[in-house]
């Protein structure tokens, strides 16, 4: 199966200032990567990063986002070929909504024990509100040159982690609806058909708690492209059909799971006859055996895909030694080789964050699996409908908020 093309730009929305000044920040950062080499600057956790530790150091990686399923293949390489950089790694996960009180019971504590978080667009933006990270960018832009190779869809949502964050990985994500179609002969073609179908079959349709799951966030942030919303950048004052929309939905939904995982099981299982997906989160629940290989996706009409990504943030109070370690495994983890392993078991399909990263360069088992699993129509999808970045930091904080406020709150599964 070929690797589909580039996506395309990301749709100009209206300019705003944050918007502006995040632009501005990706063209630093990029001019710096493209440049001579630069001193190191002293960082907020004191002193100036080296380039290397001074010993070999242990690094502690925390996952949020299930970002490890395609990055520890890179990153324990990178161990075993750098021992005068990192000595161990360990590795830890957690939902994304804990991310925020575990970092900052850390630093409260002034003994942070993480010194690299593997992130989504949630636990990057919550991070970003409440001050946790440390800014890498573009004081250190020059170790990484792996980002002026960024795929169009990879730079735009670079944007979005101002110089807090780094993206590793990449898709262009959703939304998608997925079912049966044993179970769902004719599946629903726009969003008032889902709706109906919901009302017709009381708690078939299903998408999980969207401040934990990619794709009920997709979804969340797809809905005002699909309705027809003044601003699909504005969940406060632009989203009037949305929360409607939502509303409604919700008298007919009896479950959100709090994470993804949990509507895949349902819709093998049956008790969900439609879930939320994305390109990812349908290739790899199949190629694990947890949906059946015969479920099929669709699009509503007024399809636009909404990217996501992976990124990398390092809590303040990390040392500058564990920090030279952090940038010299990034550097490693954006080159092309090792950007390959992204492509896994199509669990963030396609995954490669930088061009000219084809199939054909993934190792033997993502191969078969996509070409197995992959659908051959996502290569039309992808180059036929429009690439939107996701909200900012502090819009998608106010929009997780309301959602769990007003339409689903209750009804999150434990």
């Amino acid at each position: 199966m070929r690797r589909p093309p580039v996506p395309p730009a990301v749709a100009p929305t209206a300019a705003r200032p944050r918007r502006r000044r995040l632009a501005a920040i990706l063209a630093t950062c990029l001019l710096t990567a493209c440049g001579a080499p630069q001193p190191a600057t002293p960082q907020a956790t004191g002193g100036t990063v080296p380039e290397k530790p001074a010993s070999p150091v242990v690094l502690n990686v925390l996952d949020v986002a299930g970002n490890l399923q395609l990055t520890q293949g890179m990153i324990d390489e990178f161990v075993a070929k750098n021992p005068d950089v990192v000595s161990k790694v360990t590795y830890s996960k957690s939902p994304a909504p804990e991310l925020v009180g575990k970092i900052k019971a850390q630093q409260g504590a002034n003994r942070v024990d993480l010194d690299l978080v593997l992130t989504g667009v949630d636990g990057l933006a919550a991070g970003i509100e409440q001050q946790l990270w440390t800014p890498l960018l573009p004081a250190y832009a020059n170790r990484l040159p792996g980002m002026a190779d960024y795929l169009p869809g990879a730079a735009a949502m670079q944007q979005l982690a101002g110089d807090f964050g780094v993206t590793i990985t990449y898709y262009p994500s959703g939304p998608l609806i997925e079912y049966l179609p044993s179970k769902v002969p004719n599946p629903p073609k726009t969003a008032a058909e889902l709706l109906t179908y919901a009302q017709a079959n009381p708690g078939a349709v299903q998408y999980a708690r969207p401040s934990n799951s990619g794709p009920g966030r997709t979804f969340l942030m797809g809905l005002p492209y699909l309705l027809g919303d003044t601003d699909p950048k504005d969940p406060v004052r632009g989203w009037d059909k949305t929360w409607a929309y939502l509303a409604e939905l919700n008298k007919h939904v009896t479950l959100y799971p709090s994470g993804t995982s949990e509507t895949m099981k349902n819709l093998a299982n049956g008790s969900a006859k439609i879930i939320v997906s994305t390109t990812g989160w349908d290739i790899n629940p199949r190629v694990l055996g947890t949906v059946p290989a015969e479920a099929k996706i669709g699009t509503l009409d007024g399809f636009h895909w909404v990217a996501d990504a992976h990124y990398a943030v390092v809590p303040k109070g990390v040392s500058t030694d564990k920090q030279a370690a952090v940038l010299a495994l990034l550097n490693w983890m954006l080159t092309p080789g090792q950007q390959a392993k992204a492509y896994d078991n199509g669990y963030f399909y396609p995954g490669p964050a930088v061009k000219d990263v084809t199939l054909s360069m993934a190792p033997e088992a993502s191969r078969k699996a996509i070409e197995q699993y992959g659908r051959p129509e996502y290569e039309q999808l992808i180059a036929g409908h429009p690439v939107e970045v996701p909200l900012g930091a502090k819009a998608l904080v106010e929009a997780f908020s309301r959602w769990d406020r007003e339409i689903g709150g209750a009804k999150v599964g434990k």
